[in-house]
């Protein structure tokens, strides 16, 4: 998966916070071994740097074409599938998936646009306000007794996996919808659904008075696991609008 059509249909690897840019270089190494070329950087703490052009032993390429974003939800704007690399514990569920599950769940989802791959900081890994941003997440089953694992190496897990899922594959992936409409909504349609939702449930005095977070997490992951497209997420910011309209109509002196 070389030519430039195969690398815009293929899940992008997105990288966040990366503290150390000899890790970016082993990560374009890892992706370009299993014919990724789509690298996103969300606020590297080092980039373009030679360190990373060193340890990429010839993917320079890859590195050349990397976006670098201020924030995950800039880079994750156009996906409709966002994918997390993660053993962080989570106040809320969300689906978790083997790196082998989940490369079937690109694949499935590669037909219908973007695909995103997000792994996290060296230390620390992704917060909890971008695991959020997420539809679910992949857990590598490490040697309990020491699973600490390099963040190339989980990229190549990943990575292989989804290349092993590809070769697999014994007939060719339909094509997406002819209407953007009939495809699962984007990632910055739902985030500003999200917002929208949120400052209605204000309106309502839906929380009264305690903290909001706990709701708004379960409500996130309610509509990330149903994929509304367009269409849906139109219609229900219909009725929040409306709402909202006759709740000031009767708030009127």
């Amino acid at each position: 998966m070389t030519d430039s059509q195969s690398l815009a249909d293929s899940p992008r690897v997105v990288l966040v916070g990366t503290q150390h840019p000899g890790n970016i270089g082993s990560a374009a190494r890892a992706m370009k071994t299993m014919g990724l070329g789509r690298l996103m950087l969300v606020a590297p703490e080092r980039f373009p740097d030679p360190d990373a052009y060193a340890l990429s032993a010839g993917a320079n390429d890859v590195l050349d074409r990397a976006e670098v974003h201020a924030t995950l939800a800039d880079a994750l704007a156009d996906c409709r599938l966002v994918i997390a690399t993660t053993a962080r514990q989570r106040t809320v569920p969300m689906p978790e998936l083997s790196p082998r599950e989940g490369a079937q769940r690109v694949i499935a989802a590669q037909a219908m646009g973007q695909v995103a791959l997000v792994f996290g900081r060296e230390r620390t890994g992704l917060e909890n306000e971008e695991l959020q941003l997420c539809h679910a997440s992949i857990c590598i089953q490490a040697n309990p007794d020491y699973s600490s694992l390099n963040l190339a190496a989980a990229v190549q897990v990943v990575a292989y996996e989804w290349r092993m899922a590809m070769l697999g594959l014994q007939a060719p992936q339909p094509a997406p919808p002819a209407d953007p409409d009939d495809l699962p909504a984007d990632h910055a349609q739902l985030e500003s659904f999200f917002s929208h939702l949120g400052a209605f449930l204000d309106d309502i005095d839906f929380h009264k008075g305690k903290a909001p977070d706990m709701v708004t997490q379960r409500l996130r992951r309610l509509f990330l696991r149903a994929q509304p497209d367009p269409r849906e997420l139109r219609i229900l910011r219909g009725i929040l609008s409306d709402t909202q309209r006759l709740l000031q109509v009767s708030r009127k002196p």
